[in-house]
């Protein structure tokens, strides 16, 4: 099994930047896809971006394409995702998760199986 933490949230004015970090421990991630999802309050949760493995191929939701951009680093066991032009519709808890198939870039929720607790992004205008 492996555990995911997420980190890097906060408030942030429109038109700001953060880095999020999703940490991972216990079994070895770096076999598997990882993606990045959020969660707004009242909203169902919603894909945002995914990397796989091998090649470091990317895939991005619409809403966050050129503006945000998803990496890893295997050997430290953590996936980032690097968030520019923030707009206050990027408010949401985002988690990190760990794909349960392997190595596909998957925009489904019931395609992952280790999920992080989350860190809160603020954006306000």
């Amino acid at each position: 099994q492996v555990q995911l933490v997420e980190s890097g949230g906060g408030l942030v004015q429109a038109g700001g930047s953060l880095k999020l970090s999703c940490v991972a421990s216990g079994r070895t991630f770096s076999p598997y896809s990882m993606g990045w999802f959020r969660q707004a309050s009242g909203k169902d949760r919603e894909f945002v971006a995914t990397i796989n493995r091998p090649n470091g191929y990317t895939h991005y939701a619409d809403s966050v394409k050129g503006r945000f951009t998803i990496s890893r680093d295997n050997a430290k066991n953590t996936v980032y995702l690097q968030m520019n032009s923030l707009k206050p519709e990027d408010t949401a808890v985002y988690y990190c998760a760990k794909n349960a198939r392997g190595d596909f870039l998957s925009q489904s929720t019931f395609e992952y199986d280790s999920w992080g607790q989350g860190t809160q992004v603020t954006v306000s205008s």
